[in-house]
């Protein structure tokens, strides 16, 4: 049997720092994509900020799905957060280096804020669910305590999870190349360059991502299958289509958040490809978050008139 050659004092020395490549293969479009990424980044943070202040502040907002959606609006500003200014910083000084220590609490953060935000998602298909299928018993089941319960559930329950998983990648012995071609440190490019015998964190990786994506993303389709069956019996044909388009946008937004998270992280090593794994990435780290307080709030009558009184303050 051929065992691999350790990796020398040195070299494991020599990869305290790795390298983020990101966008370096398209050098003519730095300052492009810097000012794109920057522009996108400004967005995010106005509308996820404007959707947490008004639903804060407006009497009118203070029901369970405005709960939720200010913290999740919240939420997806620390999980753009996570990746995006070190993007731009990278993108702006054309400086890539990044610390073994600063490349593990990125990739924490960012599963940490991305477990949550799934969680969270399958939270507030359970609040529409119990407000559409379940009207009468909606006040008492979402009560605020239980509000506030499954909110700090979806935030700390992964705590422990992703802190073992990332203390378990990057444990693991890294040789050779220290090059990761990818624009944060994510787990795919990062497990590419461990040596040794990675199986068991190639395992303990699918168990995470079936119990924090799959399972939360089958109930959150399982459960608007429901309600789109229940809007499907209402007698108003304008409220039927009212009540289906809010649902159908939102499970747009699920099916493009889960749907490229899962292909991430469940495919088979034989089919990992860097260059679809940094399209996917973009998709559910910037492009979602974008779109999300669009689809969940801003076609939302309630949320608008909120914004006017502000505006008119």
């Amino acid at each position: 049997m051929n065992h691999q050659e350790k990796p020398t004092k040195d070299n494991l020395t020599e990869l305290m720092e790795f390298v983020l490549l990101g966008f370096a293969d398209m050098p003519h479009l730095q300052w492009f994509l810097f000012g794109l990424f920057l522009i996108i980044y400004i967005i995010i943070l106005m509308s996820n900020g404007t959707i947490f202040l008004i639903t804060k502040m407006d009497p009118a907002l203070q029901s369970p799905m405005y709960f939720f959606l200010s913290n999740f609006s919240f939420l997806e500003t620390c999980y753009v957060s996570a990746t995006l200014p070190r993007m731009l910083l990278n993108l702006g000084t054309q400086r890539r280096g990044i610390s073994l220590v600063a490349c593990a609490t990125q990739m924490w953060f960012v599963l940490m804020f991305g477990g949550a935000e799934c969680l969270l998602l399958a939270v507030m298909a359970y609040d529409r669910y119990m407000a559409i299928c379940n009207p009468l018993y909606y006040p008492l089941v979402m009560n605020h305590r239980v509000c506030i319960q499954l909110v700090t559930g979806s935030w700390n329950i992964g705590i422990p999870i992703m802190t073992g998983l990332t203390y378990q990648i990057f444990s693991l012995p890294f040789c050779g190349s220290k090059h990761i071609n990818h624009f944060f440190c994510d787990i795919p490019p990062i497990l590419k360059l461990a040596c040794g015998d990675i199986f068991a964190n190639e395992m303990l990786v699918y168990t995470v991502a079936v119990l924090f994506v799959m399972v939360p993303f089958l109930l959150t389709l399982g459960t608007y299958s429901k309600i789109i069956s229940i809007i499907l019996k209402l007698p108003s044909a304008t409220s039927r289509a009212k009540a289906f388009s809010t649902c159908s946008s939102h499970l747009m937004v699920v099916v493009l958040f889960f749907g490229s998270g899962i292909i991430t992280y469940l495919r088979p090593n034989s089919r990992y490809s860097e260059k679809t794994d940094k399209v996917l990435s973009l998709f559910y780290t910037i492009l979602t978050p974008m779109f999300n307080p669009m689809i969940y709030s801003l076609r939302n009558k309630d949320v608008i008139m909120a914004l006017r009184k502000l505006l008119c303050k």
